[in-house]
């Protein structure tokens, strides 16, 4: 039977840690985040196991509580401006089993009032990881075209991150492919609302949203050399 992993209470939660966003206020409330928050999203990255190995065998949810696909609701403060101490969100990554040696693209998930979106790809990838990315779209831009311009994936999916002003140096300027060339970030994803964040829908549209982006993954995957 579909489950629904989430209620307004996880909404709730997260517009109050916004609003309140101490140590004292979370530790008075920590059984909230536990409760409505990261032991839900845990049963969804378990649930989600099965469905993203059908996707891709080298790709893993991890459900462990610390160092698998939840990212800590901690903020590393230490070389940042902005002192708050937490994250007023709740992400995750499904990762390639190889992460811990090559740069590689993520399937990924993100939970915020009123900016929740699903999708995938590689943020600020490494200087050498991109000039690859950046290579194999100069010599391979037919498989980008199929993976990225058909009409599901612009109907459902937008670009995000920045872009160079100018073509990178060494790159053609006249390429096919020159805005993508471009950019900076290789990630792109589909927003959803809150009511759909709290139906028994989600992990089916999570599951669809993963397949309609697999084929950039895979583009990016052999851009890296890694198996998809």
């Amino acid at each position: 039977m579909p489950t629904a992993y989430f209620t307004p209470a996880t909404f709730r939660f997260l517009r109050s840690l916004d609003r309140n966003n101490n140590r004292e206020w979370f530790q008075a409330h920590k059984d909230n985040y536990e409760r409505d928050v990261r032991e839900p999203f845990l049963a969804l990255i378990t649930d989600l196991q099965a469905p993203l190995k059908k996707i891709s065998l080298h790709y893993r949810a991890d459900p462990r509580k610390n160092g698998g696909s939840l990212f800590r609701i901690y903020r590393d403060t230490r070389f940042s401006n902005d002192k708050q101490p937490y994250k007023p969100w709740q992400g995750a990554r499904f990762f390639h089993e190889r992460r811990n040696e090559v740069h590689a693209p993520s399937f990924y998930m993100h939970l915020q009032p009123g900016d929740s979106f699903a999708g995938g790809g590689m943020w600020h990838p490494e200087s050498d990881a991109l000039k690859r990315i950046r290579e194999f779209l100069t010599d391979n831009p037919e498989a980008w075209k199929r993976a990225t311009q058909s009409k599901t994936f612009r109907d459902h999916f937008e670009f995000w991150g920045e872009s160079l002003s100018r073509p990178p140096r060494g790159f053609d300027p006249n390429h096919e492919l020159i805005d993508d060339i471009k950019r900076k970030d290789f990630a792109c994803g589909e927003g959803f609302d809150e009511k759909l964040a709290c139906s028994s829908e989600l992990l089916p549209w999570l599951v669809e949203t993963y397949k309609r982006v697999a084929p950039m993954i895979d583009y990016l995957c052999a851009s890296q050399e890694l198996d998809f």
